[in-house]
């Protein structure tokens, strides 16, 4: 049977590599592996959360409920919104993105995303006929071009993407820049603050003065519950409202949920799990701006980017002798909107840090 042609012609998103993979194919011990390559927690999630994980257990023979009050207000505290503000997805920021798409796109809307950026944007919403239109980010100042935005916006937007902090270049988006934005088109501005934390900025106050404001965030990153791909967006009750007639009923698993709760009542491992990456990122970034054919983008985030146009290597070359050194990072070259030569890293342990800045001294000045 032929797919669609949309599915067809689209590009196939290219996730981080795996220690599994990185220990076969260069015969490195898995326990000797340093994973700076997917921006998560390298902390673990909270140990409340796996207790309450390991408690409900038990309960996994039947669905999940459908009234998930208890989590939503704890998230509606978390964010400092009201609980109709509130919606909860069982597959991370992803689900959102795609139940978003189903809610609100017809065939030949537009889409405003600047690149380069997150790539699931567009990866969900062009199989519902939505139109990428590009604007950009500006590399050399570390910067969303707000013009080439305005320049983008036609009466066929129904919807502009902003990542803030920006993934892959780690540039937070200024609150006079986004007003700019949402007040010049009645198209759907989407926040997404997955990295919110880590910036120690939201803009989260947007969703009461404007009705096209959407704030993207998920669970998986300074919360440390990647593995169970929890997302929840903020904005008016009327968005929210259309997308709970879409979303799967039961997306969100019981384990999910219980981890959920665990996480955000545990108050202390939220603000230590935020100090430390913050940490991690800092030393980092101080470290590797001191090799002299490296530049680094300054970033507010849990990663930051590396320009490798001076170091002699192009980031697959780079990228692969890191990782025979048990050193995973991320190839970008498969980010749009950026050529070969960028790589990203992400925190990790300081103890962890110190070994892969060691290894990157063996390869580059």
């Amino acid at each position: 049977m032929e797919a669609r042609k949309v599915i067809k012609e689209l590009d196939p998103y290219v996730p981080g590599r795996s220690e599994d993979e990185i220990a076969n194919e260069f015969n490195v011990k898995k326990e000797d592996i340093v994973k700076l390559g997917s921006n998560e927690n390298p902390w673990g999630p909270s140990k409340k959360a796996v207790e309450a994980i390991k408690k409900e257990a038990d309960g996994v023979n039947r669905y999940p409920e459908t009234d998930l009050h208890l989590l939503v207000d704890e998230l509606a505290s978390y964010a400092g919104v009201k609980s109709e503000n509130v919606i909860v997805t069982g597959d991370g920021a992803d689900e959102l993105i795609d139940v978003l798409a189903k809610t609100f796109i017809e065939p030949g809307d537009e889409f405003i995303t600047p690149l380069p950026t997150y790539t699931y944007y567009e990866f969900l919403f062009k199989p519902y006929g939505a139109v990428p239109v590009y604007a950009k980010w500006d590399l050399k100042n570390n910067a969303l071009d707000v013009q080439s935005v305005l320049d983008a916006i036609s009466d066929k937007t129904k919807f502009i993407f902003l990542c803030s902090p920006n993934n892959p270049t780690g540039t937070l988006v200024s609150e006079g820049d986004l007003r700019t934005i949402i007040e010049a088109t009645d198209a759907l501005v989407i926040i997404d603050e997955a990295y919110f934390e880590f910036s120690e900025q939201t803009q989260v106050n947007l969703i009461n003065e404007y009705d096209n404001v959407f704030i993207i965030r998920t669970m998986s990153k300074v919360m440390g519950l990647a593995g169970l791909r929890i997302g929840y967006g903020l904005s008016n009750p009327d968005v929210i409202q259309y997308m709970y007639r879409i979303k799967p009923v039961f997306s969100l698993t019981r384990l999910s949920y219980v981890a959920s709760l665990a996480t955000l009542r545990d108050k202390e491992y939220i603000k230590e799990s935020t100090a430390k990456s913050i940490e991690s990122r800092d030393y980092l970034y101080q470290e590797v701006s001191k090799f002299k054919n490296l530049h680094v983008l300054e970033s507010k985030s849990n990663f930051m980017l590396i320009d490798l146009h001076d170091s002699g290597y192009t980031a697959a070359e780079l990228t692969n002798r890191l990782m025979s050194k048990g050193m995973i990072v991320r190839d970008c070259t498969s980010f749009k909107g950026i050529d070969e030569y960028y790589i990203r890293i992400s925190v990790a342990s300081l103890d962890d840090d110190k070994r892969f800045i060691e290894a990157l001294h063996t390869l580059v000045d």
